[in-house]
């Protein structure tokens, strides 16, 4: 049965507890096949597994976590993604369960013996892995307010890999993966790096410049601005109207999403890698968000200078698997009912 008055944060919690009422071990399973689990990454002189003796899993257990039961951020609690099928390679012990979620409404408690392994495996191959693109919702998380509004701002960011859109705490990815696409992407290596990066990007210090002052003018009635905004530019806006990114007369405004859309991802990949605190990161969001409300009157528009801006980054005029994944994240987060920019008011 489930907690009177609890709800699962996200899909994969519902799942588990739905398995677990009608005692469908292969359907807990199941619930997680496709997802990340979060194993607690030992600290200095710790066993490299937090086994546990569990009362309730019947004797000794490894504990993990789905995504949406990571506890709240801590400077020393990091914690490692793995997936059921990496566990089943790796299970040191077949006496022992795995806990799923331990000591908590969605709990699921997991034989582990060399034939469940084998399940877990056959049930993994078919779920696959988890794919970019979707949009997550974390019901615990802030669903209306400033705050959300700022967090929605990074939503392509968090749809592009599939993770809660308006989570801001433990991780992006992971510890590991946080700390190692913030070095390889933006050269960010320590809190002073970051908070550097992060004033860049509110500042829209990665934005053409003679573009952004083109569109700027364009929207502002300027003709002369209208001559100089480049004609790649004027080529993107004509697909997207066609692929609706634009409405039929529409034209971009300004580029300064992608900025203001990288300093939220920024911000929670700083707190994934234990570089900043959820006080300064909340508080770059919001200023993320404000800034945005600034440049633009409503998501549609943010939406479109988020694609421009991509696109003139990563895709070139080639229009190939960068615009196509732009469109994708406008379509999704334009057009799903659950989508943030569906539910909150932009200004």
């Amino acid at each position: 049965m489930g907690t009177p008055g609890w709800i699962p944060p996200t899909e994969t919690e519902r799942r588990l507890c739905e398995a677990g009422a009608r005692g469908d071990w292969e359907g807990q399973v199941a619930a997680v096949a496709g997802e990340d689990l979060y194993l607690v990454v030992p600290q200095q002189g710790q066993d490299p597994l937090p086994v546990y003796e569990d009362p309730a899993g019947g004797g000794t257990c490894i504990p993990v976590t789905t995504r949406g039961m990571l506890p709240p951020w801590h400077p020393q609690q990091l914690f490692d993604r793995v997936t059921v099928e990496e566990l089943a390679q790796d299970w040191p012990n077949d006496r022992w369960k795995l806990a799923v979620n331990p000591g908590t409404p969605c709990a699921a408690y997991l034989p582990a013996t060399a034939a469940h392994r084998g399940t877990w495996t056959r049930i993994r191959a078919q779920y696959g892995v988890r794919p970019g693109g979707l949009l997550t919702t974390h019901l615990g998380g802030p669903l209306h307010g400033p705050l959300a509004q700022g967090l929605a701002c990074g939503a392509p960011l968090a749809v592009h890999h599939s993770v809660p859109w308006n989570e801001l705490g433990t991780a992006f990815l992971d510890y590991a993966a946080d700390a190692q696409l913030l070095h390889e992407q933006w050269s960010v290596t320590d809190p002073a790096s970051w908070q550097q990066r992060l004033g860049q990007l509110l500042d829209a210090g990665f934005v053409p410049a003679g573009t952004e002052a083109a569109l700027r003018a364009r929207a502002g009635g300027e003709g002369a601005g209208s001559d100089g905004v480049p004609e790649l530019v004027e080529k993107y806006e004509e697909r997207f109207r066609a692929d609706g990114v634009l409405p039929a007369d529409g034209q971009v405004t300004s580029l300064v999403a992608l900025d203001y859309a990288h300093a939220v991802a920024l911000v929670r990949w700083g707190l994934g890698a234990r570089y900043c605190a959820p006080p300064e990161a909340e508080q770059a969001v919001l200023r993320a968000g404000e800034l945005a409300r600034a440049a633009y009157g409503s998501w549609q528009e943010f939406s479109a200078g988020y694609a421009l801006g991509r696109a003139l980054a990563f895709d070139n005029g080639w229009f190939g698997t960068t615009y196509q994944e732009a469109v994708h994240l406008h379509r999704v987060l334009g057009q799903d009912p659950a989508s943030p920019w569906a539910n909150l008011p932009f200004a």
